[in-house]
Parts: C-alpha cells; sequence; structure tokens
C-alpha cells in the first residue's frame, strides 16, 4: 500500500437544515464565506495538501457544486471581452488543471458513512481522505490541517482522524475518542464514541471532519448495518476498523470554525475578512464602531 493520499473524498449532499430555507434547493457547502463557498475552501486545503482526485458525493441539491468546478465558458467570454484579467483568473482557478474531479451521486440519504461508501468504486485500492467542508480549518503555519493528517498517515501506515479538544460540557455533540499514551499531538485510539453525555465521555477529543483512510474502511464500512436512526455512521465503521488495525487520532494544529452552525458561519465570516488585507482595516473599523456605540449591548431578547 502507497503512503501517498491522491484522493480526496467530499460528501456534499447534505441538506443543511440549519441555515433553511437557503439550503432549500442549494447545499450547504455552496454557503460563501466572503467570496467563496466552503467547498472551495476544501477543495484548496485538498489540493495544498497533494490531492490529485477529488471525488464529490452529490445529493438532489447538489447540481451547484458540479457547476462550480465545470468551465464557465459564457461567463470567460464576457471577462475576456471587458478585459477584466483578474476575474478570468479567479473564475478560472477554481480547480486547478492537474487536478481530476469525479462525481458520485449518493441515492439516498443514509449518512456520512454511506457517502463515502458510495465512492468506493472510484477510490480503489489506495489510501484516501474525507474532508467535511462545513468544517472549515484555518491552517497554521502554512501548513493544511489535511497535509498534517497525511504527514501521520505517511509515519504509522494506519488511519489517521483528525481531532480538537472541546469542554467538557460539549462531548454530546461530537464523535469522541478513547485514546492510549501519545506522542505529542498523535495518539493511538482504543474506542471511538458517537455523542457520549458528558459524564459518559472517555476524554473531550472531538472527532472533526478530517479523516485519511486505508482502504479496510471500505470493507468495515460495508459491514455496519444501518442505525437506529436509518443512518450508516462513519463512527460506527471507525470503532469496527479498530478490531482488524491501528487507528490514530491527531490534534492538528489550526482553527476551526463549526460552519454547520449558524454561530460558527457568522464567526468565519468575520475571522476571514479581519484575515484578508483588502478588508481587514474596514472590517475592525466597523466592528469598533459596534462596539463604542454599545449597538453590540444586551437586548430585551438576550438571555
Amino acid at each position: 500500500m502507497t503512503d501517498q493520499v491522491r484522493t480526496v473524498v467530499f460528501p456534499v449532499a447534505g441538506h443543511g437544515t440549519h441555515f433553511l430555507p437557503v439550503t432549500k434547493a442549494s447545499p450547504k457547502v455552496m454557503l460563501p464565506v466572503l467570496d467563496k463557498p466552503l467547498i472551495q475552501y476544501a477543495v484548496e486545503e485538498a489540493v495544498a495538501s497533494g490531492a490529485e482526485n477529488l471525488i464529490f458525493v452529490t445529493g438532489r441539491t447538489s447540481r451547484a457544486v458540479a457547476d462550480h468546478f465545470d468551465r464557465a465558458i459564457e461567463l470567460e467570454h464576457r471577462l475576456v471581452q471587458a478585459e477584466k484579467q483578474d476575474l478570468l483568473n479567479v473564475t478560472r482557478g477554481t480547480t486547478p488543471a492537474h487536478v481530476r474531479c469525479l462525481f458520485v451521486r449518493q441515492p439516498r440519504p443514509l449518512g456520512l458513512g454511506h457517502a463515502v461508501l458510495c465512492a468506493r468504486a472510484a477510490i480503489g485500492g489506495e489510501p484516501f481522505a474525507v474532508v467535511l467542508a462545513d468544517d472549515l480549518i484555518a491552517g497554521s503555519g502554512g501548513r493544511p490541517a489535511l497535509a498534517q493528517l497525511m504527514d501521520a498517515f505517511s509515519w504509522n501506515h494506519a488511519s489517521v482522524i483528525g481531532v480538537q479538544r472541546v469542554p467538557a460540557d460539549r462531548t454530546s455533540l461530537y464523535g469522541i475518542v478513547s485514546v492510549l499514551a501519545g506522542d505529542g499531538r498523535l495518539h493511538s485510539i482504543d474506542a471511538i464514541v458517537e455523542k457520549p453525555h458528558p459524564s459518559m465521555a472517555p476524554s473531550q477529543l472531538a472527532v472533526i471532519g478530517r479523516y485519511v483512510f486505508t482502504p479496510a474502511i471500505l470493507d468495515a464500512l460495508e459491514k455496519t448495518p444501518v442505525g437506529t436512526d436509518d443512518q450508516i455512521q462513519l463512527t460506527d465503521a471507525i470503532a469496527r476498523l479498530l478490531h482488524s488495525e491501528g487507528v490514530y487520532a491527531y490534534e492538528y494544529d489550526g482553527e476551526r470554525f463549526d460552519c454547520g452552525t449558524l454561530l460558527g458561519y457568522l464567526q468565519a465570516t468575520v475571522a476571514y475578512a479581519l484575515r484578508r488585507p483588502d478588508l481587514r482595516r474596514e472590517t475592525r473599523a466597523h466592528l469598533s464602531e459596534l462596539l463604542a456605540s454599545g449597538r453590540l449591548g444586551p437586548t430585551s431578547g438576550d438571555r
């Protein structure tokens, strides 16, 4: 088995019910943070990490994802005529020329594990990564979070799951791993539990939307039954994989925004505006003005 991870799977069929009605006809991964959709940030992270094959697992409302990564010939023609070279470069640059995009349909909404399994034929027998675009992660020191996991995979030749320490009272929102003694940021997993009550959580290490898997996870998914929620859970397949081979947790270095929630999405938008040289000064000035004016103070609706 090769150590190089060249394929990344993006499950993009989720409905994003927290964002209705805007996600009624468009997937949540197309929600923009400033001038790029969430899926574009995820693809850029994957490509910067060395990915060459991008597999998008789509659903009924995911047509916009395929359109986004396709050529827009009429738009490009208008930009050429208008001599707007910068915008033309941005439009053409959504997908680098050396990267191949494949689109696989998830026929029924049977969960994240099922979405990954739908990509099996396209993945082949090599290791691969899974990236959840609504977990927007700003890598630290120029090293993307996914690249950090890929490095850990090359060291251990075993599946690696991205994790983040969360407050004890929030463990019920995540899959939580139980780990053995680790080496720095890398820990050997001995159990994984889906959304445990804080009193039952084996640790505060929460699974975040970055994974690097050996092909064995696909066999585990094949054997994972549909749960009581009518979904095939990726967490259950990882728990099954633990019986046959080692799985590691890696505490990636970077800032994560949960853009699957309204608050996390707002926080990401503000944070990325403050990172942009062309927006930083005006954004900071506007926030300072709001604070000084008292308009960010408590209202009668606050609790």
